[in-house]
């Protein structure tokens, strides 16, 4: 089978290729392959003689860079980020120069209508990364209580229409269960009010607390951001484009008070307004960077 080329574009790259400074022979971990953007930027700046251990959840992600990424020094292996430790003691690297996570979902994610992580997708509202794993979003819409589903929304989403939103699930479900995305968004646009001033989907929050839920998202960034450090050589780098408060928060917190990192800015860096202009999916991204003591 014949894997399409990343329709996928790296988020603010410039800026994580000054925060992380790959030098030629270094070794660089990129957390999340994704399109692959940040991943072939980095392989040129260490060169042939250095290597990119590539890491992702999705194994469309990984099929997509053994195709199209230079090896070496690129060398894809799926997985997630919080198992880098063990990712790197099988592959006989002891410390690494710099990390990068990049957070946010890919556009070959959202171009892939049989995942449902598009609005418009009439295939199953799936939302996985990697799809062997876990249950599927629309079983959580399948299962859960109003309550609960409204916590949930709530708290991985900060929408605060969540209990409308639950409501309107589980009185839909009685007659016709919701199994796609594009089934979801028609519900939930019908359940938010909407000014004409709202920049985004009044359905963005409700799908970003189940991609959030279904993944474990936050729960793995915790466990990250506790391990990866020890990965790291004194003076490397870790670098996190977020794209949510809840990331972000997470993010700050630890580069403030883990004694192993030093932060180099207070606040985090944004995209220029060239960048949100060209690709507007970056407006919300921040990027953190934090050197190894």
């Amino acid at each position: 089978m014949t894997v399409p080329s990343s329709v996928h574009l790296p988020v603010m790259l410039s800026e994580v290729l000054e925060g992380i400074l790959p030098q030629p022979g270094g070794v660089i971990v990129d957390g999340t392959l994704g399109g692959g953007g940040h991943t072939r930027a980095l392989a040129e700046r260490v060169g042939s003689s250095g290597r990119i251990i590539a890491l992702d959840r999705d194994p469309s992600a990984i099929e997509a860079a053994v195709n199209h990424l230079p090896n070496p020094p690129v060398q894809p292996q799926q997985g997630n980020f919080c198992d880098l430790p063990e990712v790197l003691a099988e592959t006989g690297i002891d410390l690494v120069d710099g990390i990068l996570l990049d957070l946010g979902l890919s556009s070959d994610q959202l171009a892939d209508m049989d995942r449902g992580f598009s609005f418009s997708a009439t295939g199953p509202l799936d939302l996985r990364f990697d799809t062997t794993r876990g249950k599927p979003a629309w079983r959580l819409l399948e299962r859960m209580s109003a309550e609960h589903l409204a916590d949930l929304i709530y708290q991985f989403g900060e929408e605060r229409f969540s209990r409308r939103i639950a409501r309107a699930i589980v009185e839909r479900r009685q007659v016709d269960p919701i199994e796609t995305a594009a089934a979801l968004a028609d519900l939930v646009r019908r359940c938010v009010p909407r000014s004409r001033h709202d920049r985004i989907d009044p359905a963005t929050r409700t799908f970003q607390a189940l991609r959030i839920a279904v993944n474990d998202e936050l729960k793995s960034l915790e466990i990250a951001l506790r391990r990866l450090p020890d990965c790291l050589r004194p003076g490397g780098r870790l670098a996190v484009i977020s794209f949510h408060s809840l990331e972000d928060r997470q993010v700050k917190e630890a580069f403030r008070d883990d004694p192993r990192l030093k932060a180099l800015s207070r606040k985090p860096l944004t995209p220029s307004d060239v960048e949100t202009a060209e690709n507007p999916r970056s407006r919300s991204a921040k990027l953190r960077v934090a050197v190894r003591n």
